[in-house]
């Protein structure tokens, strides 16, 4: 359930302030509210007075995807990690434009990048999870299938090694 007051607040801080930066706040909450179309329309125009915000760029290219606007969203994405190639939260709305179109090889390589800058991260492990199940469903509609598989498995046995040695690091630090 969203917040409506401190979405009410940000609101007034823009009115009294319509060039603060707390825009980009006030795009978030309408993002995570699930107000996709008010969270792009603050994002343009707090972006059009401070076009180097990445998290705001984030912002905008996370409510674009929701909205379906898939081109968009990738090009904003696409901005921050060319400008912030660390950007975690971009890498991973990358992902999930890939993802979205189906590019599953292309959406378990941002994520691996992902997986590789954070730590142990459940939410991307089931992720990987989930997308190595659509990998290997039978499709008739895709004849690189094979290959996909094989990259799934791959990037798999990567994961797993990654988070065996992540446990050892943290289990032996701690022995």
């Amino acid at each position: 359930m969203p917040d409506e007051s401190r979405i009410e607040a940000l609101r007034k801080r823009l009115q009294k302030d319509p060039g603060s930066i707390a825009f980009a706040q006030l795009a978030e909450e309408y993002r995570r509210a699930g107000s996709f179309d008010e969270a792009i329309e603050v994002c343009r125009a707090g972006l059009a007075r401070h076009p180097g915000y990445l998290s705001a760029r984030v912002t905008l290219g996370r409510a674009l995807l929701e909205v379906g606007d898939v081109e968009s969203a990738q090009r904003e994405l696409s901005e921050v990690v060319r400008v912030a190639p660390e950007n975690l939260s971009a890498i991973r709305g990358l992902a999930d434009v890939h993802r979205t179109r189906g590019e599953l090889p292309e959406a378990l390589a941002q994520f691996k990048s992902a997986f590789e800058m954070a730590s142990p991260d459940p939410t991307i492990e089931q992720i990987v999870r989930d997308l190595r199940r659509d990998a290997v469903a039978p499709s008739a509609a895709a004849p690189q299938a094979a290959s996909v598989r094989r990259t799934v498995a791959y990037l798999e046995r990567w994961l797993e090694a990654i988070l065996a040695d992540r446990r050892s690091r943290l289990y032996g630090a701690h022995a």
